[in-house]
């Protein structure tokens, strides 16, 4: 039987979805599409996931597209990926943006090409000390796709967003750190564990003040100051009104450790 290429594991509040066609360095072709689709409409639907792990299966992260999916002969019409990215990759990623909870990446190895921006779009993201990020697209004629364009200049400078899109060359785990592109960079025995903890803590905390913390950060960068400080109050009246802030403020009170729901 065929593996799945997409493995998604639900268990106390953490959902683990494992990009998982080794062999093609779980690059996507339409199938894996579709089976990431149907994985991140069960994470949104099933209320009791608080936090969802993107990981990829092997030796790497994810190579981005499988371009023996895409046809290129010289007698045949060229392929039209405007409509790919329309009806694959810019739906998986507004999706991924837009989940009400904690995204984590743990980057187990290379992030290329649509790869890259997947894992860099994640709400934190921790890498291996022997991964690497790169955005390949300038080596094949054309742009990052996935976000790139909007992720790398906010969160790396357009400078460094310039050099890694026309340049194409890999940034090391370690160097992602320090330009700020990653939370942590840490020893590859370690990467999973470290980002399980990380999980299980988000699977603990008030769920639904980390979806709108993600909001307004989302928001700032378009809105001015007067309309963002107008978000702010307009999110945190709506947090004001969960049962995770009133148990929050009764745990304080009396002196214990809170018992977030994620409500």
């Amino acid at each position: 039987m065929t593996q799945p290429s997409i493995l998604l594991e639900i268990d106390q509040g953490v959902a683990q979805l494992t990009l998982n066609r080794p062999d093609n360095l779980n690059s996507f072709n339409v199938d894996m599409h579709e089976q990431m689709r149907k994985a991140i409409s069960q994470v949104r639907k099933d209320s009791s996931v608080r936090v969802l792990v993107i990981t990829g299966a092997g030796r790497g992260f994810c190579a981005g597209q499988d371009l023996s999916d895409r046809s290129v002969a010289p007698d045949q019409d060229a392929p039209d990926l405007g409509e790919s990215l329309e009806k694959y990759y810019n739906p998986m990623m507004r999706s991924l943006r837009d989940l009400p909870m904690p995204v984590l990446c743990a980057v187990n190895g290379v992030a290329a090409g649509a790869g890259a921006n997947i894992a860099l779009a994640c709400d934190i993201t921790l890498a291996a000390r022997s991964a690497s990020f790169v955005q390949a697209f300038c080596k094949l004629g054309l742009i990052p796709d996935s976000g790139g364009t909007w992720t790398l200049p906010r969160i790396a400078g357009m400078a460094r967003a310039k050099g890694m899109a026309l340049l194409g060359d890999k940034i090391r785990a370690e160097q992602a750190e320090n330009w700020g592109m990653i939370w942590r960079c840490v020893d590859d025995e370690t990467l999973m564990e470290e980002t399980m903890k990380l999980a299980r803590h988000f699977a603990t905390q008030p769920t639904k003040g980390f979806a709108l913390i993600k909001r307004a950060l989302h928001a700032s960068s378009s809105n001015t100051f007067e309309e963002q400080l107008n978000l702010e109050r307009d999110l945190q009246r709506m947090a004001g009104r969960s049962e995770d802030y009133r148990e929050g403020v009764a745990a304080f009170m009396e002196k214990r450790t809170p018992t977030f729901k994620g409500k």
